[in-house]
């Protein structure tokens, strides 16, 4: 099986867990991209968060994979003319770590995204604490 950071068959040396959460930083930097780019949902039996973005944005998914060491990478794929990669939260993981991570963010979500996030933590009977509604985002 090809590995899903190679490039001309050339593989990274993997890089270490990060020793502690990520930052505020790397947090409002996913949250971000989820909020433009993210898809919310499942596949019936669990949830999962996906992030769908064009290959040319490989670094950005390498850093995902390394700052979210509980996720999972898969692509390239190529097919209908684009060529993308696929980055995802399930499981365990998702429950654990993203959604508590989205859910003490939730101030940053727009109302549609607040949505399409609260419908698949009911749909999965994600247990949530500290659940509050959106707020407007400050004007820019």
């Amino acid at each position: 099986m090809k590995h899903p950071l190679s490039y001309r068959g050339v593989v990274p040396e993997p890089a270490p867990p990060p020793a502690t959460q990520p930052d505020e930083l790397a947090t409002g930097f996913l949250v971000g991209l989820l909020v433009g780019e993210g898809h919310f949902g499942g596949d019936g039996r669990q949830p999962q968060v996906t992030l769908r973005m064009h290959v040319r944005h490989e670094q950005t998914f390498a850093w995902l994979t390394r700052t979210y060491p509980g996720s999972r990478l898969y692509g390239p794929y190529h097919h209908g003319g684009r060529s993308y990669y696929q980055w995802s939260a399930r499981g365990r993981y998702l429950r654990d770590e993203i959604v508590p991570l989205i859910e003490r963010h939730r101030s940053l979500l727009d109302p549609y995204t607040a949505e399409r996030f609260d419908t698949m933590c009911e749909r999965y009977r994600i247990e949530r604490v500290g659940s509050q509604a959106p707020i407007e985002p400050p004007d820019a």
